[in-house]
């Protein structure tokens, strides 16, 4: 995007933004024309460049998320595909990460792209991240090529990873708890290992507004994703890796890394009682951890009900719920505030 900013005549409507424009002002305007000859030589002098820099053996050039619209509207890129017989615009795009293949090869280097580059065929020698899910990770294995996996329901640091009453922020609809990455696996069933060149975590920084709060996103999720990519399978634990991760923590404070505490928050769930009516349960990623709640609108210390394991009955007239964690008789979670019409909204 920031390259058709600065030359409008890359992509396929020569359409002008100003080099200023931001992140919603140029979605969607982020595909270079095939059909412009011109775009692989540009391509081959900004890889050359970025080639002679690093010296490792692999280069990513992306390739997700393109809108193949803008293709099937561009009288360059149908002429194109008239041309080289390609029958859709899935095969043009492989037609253009093949020739883009060919540049990094005379550069030494390997091209490494997201899973999207399966689409209308994979170049020769190409590695496959992996991203929406594990499927094309398992595609490119099951064809002799290299993977990387980075499925975002378990690796995307982006996500929310507390309950969204507490994070406050937007991340999309997902939550990505500290537990959740822990279950990641990174080699699938029925693969040969010697394909999976390993996993990966993403932090994308689209709504990220500072590196105060990159950090908080990243850590400790990324004590999890280091544990899983580092033992083997057999070796994890969550149990064990709680005490491991809260040693880490020592250390990230002293550090003064603004890591998140969601793994000590509460989380609530409503549940249906026999006769249809909303109930509450609560949820908490570490074991030993005791929730006290309120209704009336007081704070919840351990002078209140502390909740049993038993769905909680919502009194007449109550409008939110508060809650907190304590462990050992001292507060460790974060104040946890939940209108209850939103949560009967969510309940199935």
């Amino acid at each position: 995007m920031a390259l058709i900013a600065a030359y409008p005549e890359a992509c396929c409507t020569g359409k002008q933004f100003p080099v200023y424009a931001g992140f919603k002002e140029l979605w969607g305007e982020n595909v270079l024309c095939v059909g412009n000859e011109n775009n692989f030589g540009m391509i081959d002098k900004i890889f050359s460049e970025v080639a002679a820099l690093f010296p490792g053996k692999y280069f990513h050039i992306g390739g997700d998320e393109v809108d193949k619209g803008f293709w099937k509207e561009c009288p360059k890129c149908q002429q194109r595909m008239k041309e080289e017989g390609l029958k859709n615009e899935e095969e043009l795009q492989s037609y253009f990460i093949k020739r883009v293949e060919k540049i990094l090869l005379s550069k030494g280097k390997t091209l490494v792209g997201w899973d999207e580059i399966l689409e209308g065929g994979l170049a020769p020698s190409a590695v496959v991240m992996s991203w929406r899910g594990s499927d094309g990770g398992i595609a490119a294995a099951k064809a002799g090529h290299e993977a990387v996996m980075t499925p975002d329901s378990y690796c995307y640091f982006d996500h929310t990873q507390g309950d969204f009453n507490i994070e406050k922020v937007y991340s999309g609809e997902t939550s990505l708890r500290l537990s959740d990455v822990y279950k990641f696996e990174p080699v699938p069933q029925d693969v040969d290992p010697k394909y999976i060149l390993g996993g990966q975590g993403n932090v994308w920084t689209e709504f990220i507004p500072n590196d105060r709060r990159v950090e908080y996103q990243t850590w400790p999720r990324a004590l999890a994703m280091s544990e899983v990519l580092w033992s083997p399978k057999e070796k994890r634990n969550w149990e064990g890796f709680v005490p491991r991760m809260e040693t880490q923590l020592v250390r990230l404070r002293a550090e003064d890394v603004n890591y998140a505490p969601s793994v000590y928050d509460p989380s609530i769930v409503p549940v249906k009682d026999k006769d249809g009516k909303m109930q509450i349960t609560f949820t908490t990623e570490i074991k030993g951890l005791d929730v006290y709640y309120t209704f009336d609108n007081t704070f919840p210390d351990n002078h209140f009900p502390k909740y049993d394991m038993k769905p909680v009955s919502i009194p007449k007239g109550a409008s939110d719920i508060w809650a907190i964690t304590y462990r050992n008789g001292k507060p460790v979670g974060r104040f946890l505030i939940v209108k209850l019409d939103e949560l009967k909204s969510k309940m199935k």
